[in-house]
């Protein structure tokens, strides 16, 4: 166990050497205001240059991460970030930039942020995007901020919002968030939308059927275009969350099976850093017939110059400071440059075999979530039969820390029992998929010969099984020195 860096210090140590201090005491009080000035000494650690590095060193090599481990988190898309890319992002070109200076000396920026609006649309069928929502959710409240304001230029804002019972949480959040009453419809047998139970729910006041596709079992919703023609009849719109996109790109675009709005995980799809809360991007793309309720500004081109153009009376306002989290703009932009039209759709096509060949490898030793058909980038597993053995599905999970990886989403989607959500992104090589499928094997035969050693899992970790809902109930992450 590493000790806090509190704890590996000495009193008087330094691990630094600053020149003597040249304004005098007086100068520097009569300068500053005196609420302004300590009354003591920060409780700093009191540590060496060599103690602090090794102190920091070991604590990131406890950490899970991309670059050391698999992380075969379903529906999160965690994927290998191409170096490259952060290079690009960190070029002092970029990084010197302020968001005030004058458009003519921005004009390289605006060209990648224009860039980057015009390939979302190529990718997803859209007629126009705004980059400024700094995640998905963000972009879904972006995304129903302009349903409600199509609506209401219309004369009527409509009162619901309709969603599948496999929805991501933050769906009906961000429906409720925008007024709306939130209606849910069942999925069917086969784990994809009723078709029967949706043209019951579509009414004259519904505004808009958010859904996933592929939807959070992994599974393609192949009724779409007629899933888009029950909305559109009831004059309502189609929206898309796109944390599944990951699958399509290349392959089918959310706008030709009948979308009318759609968010995009800069951070999942196009490979760009993210976990732990950020960082994040979430664009939003519309069909022609909502483009002017986009957020401002939008980058407008004007005689082979880019500009900001605020001028959008219809415009749901700003959504965001600024124009969106450019740092993770620019990785996605460079991905896309970097991978082309063949790349971009290669990696679909991979990640929909990754996900398939692993469902293959487990589904005799744990079971399907929904009858067994190709899924698409993600599948869902069921630990229910582990239960006779006293083992849950968190239980798996802690045990496969063990083995050296991350585990998969767990009991989600909430329609399935004890599920286990996989998804191995394209990225992973057929020796990386093998040795999690052997290790996810071995933990079913331990279950059952063994179930101790899942239940009291993991054995191995710095820490062992924590109090997660005390930790994010009572969260504490400040150190105090005893008995102050």
């Amino acid at each position: 166990m590493e000790k806090l860096i509190f704890e590996i210090g000495s009193a008087g140590r330094k691990g630094y050497s600053l020149p003597k201090l040249d304004v005098p005491d007086a100068e520097i009080k009569s300068l500053l205001p005196a609420d302004s000035l300590r009354k003591k000494e920060p409780e700093l650690p009191e540590v060496s240059e060599l103690d602090c590095v090794r102190h920091f060193t070991r604590l990131s090599q406890l950490n899970y991460s991309i670059d050391t481990n698999f992380y075969p988190l379903g529906s999160c898309t965690m994927k290998y970030n191409p170096k490259i890319n952060e290079k690009m992002a960190g070029l002092p070109q970029f990084t010197g930039l302020h968001p005030y200076q004058p458009e003519t000396s921005v004009q390289g920026i605006l060209e990648v942020l224009y860039e980057t609006e015009q390939a979302l649309c190529e990718i997803c069928g859209m007629d126009a995007f705004t980059l400024q929502p700094a995640a998905g959710a963000h972009g879904e409240l972006t995304g129903m901020l302009i349903v409600r304001a199509y609506h209401t230029s219309k004369g009527n804002p409509r009162k619901k919002v309709v969603i599948p019972d496999s929805a991501h949480g933050t769906n009906p959040a961000s429906a409720a968030l925008c007024g709306y009453e939130v209606v849910t419809v069942r999925s069917d047998n086969a784990g994809r939308i009723d078709l029967d139970a949706l043209r019951g729910a579509m009414d004259g006041e519904v505004a808009v059927l958010m859904l996933t596709n592929p939807n959070t079992l992994g599974l393609f919703e192949k009724d779409v275009k007629e899933v888009a023609d029950i909305v559109h009849k009831s004059g309502a719109l189609l929206y898309l969350d796109g944390a599944n996109l990951n699958a399509l790109v290349g392959i089918a675009r959310p706008g030709d099976m009948g979308f009318d709005v759609c968010h995009v995980n800069l951070h999942k799809t196009f490979s760009t850093p993210h976990g732990g809360g950020g960082p994040g991007s979430g664009p939003v793309g519309v069909k022609a017939h909502l483009a002017d309720f986009l957020p401002i500004p939008r980058i407008k081109q004007k005689r082979n110059k880019l500009s900001l153009d605020y001028d959008a009376k219809k415009s749901i306002g700003r959504v965001r400071a600024f124009y969106g989290n450019v740092g993770v703009i620019i990785r996605a932009y460079c991905y896309i440059k970097s991978l082309g039209c063949d790349g971009l759709k290669d990696a679909a096509v991979e990640a929909v075999l990754n996900a398939n060949y692993l469902k293959v490898k487990l589904k005799n030793d744990y079971r399907l979530a929904v009858d067994d058909e190709p899924c698409m980038h993600e599948f869902v597993l069921t630990g229910k039969d582990k239960k006779e053995f006293g083992v849950k599905t968190l239980d798996i999970a802690k045990r496969l820390l063990d083995y050296g990886f991350y585990a998969p989403t767990v009991y989600f989607p909430l329609i399935v029992e004890e599920a286990i959500m996989i998804e191995p992104t394209e990225t992973e090589s057929k020796e990386t998929l093998d040795a999690f499928a052997e290790t996810m094997i071995k933990i079913a035969a331990e279950a059952r010969s063994n179930p101790s050693l899942l239940t009291e899992a993991p054995h191995i970790t710095p820490v062992r099984r924590l109090d997660e809902v005390l930790a994010a109930r009572e969260l504490n992450l400040r150190w105090k020195k005893s008995g102050v």
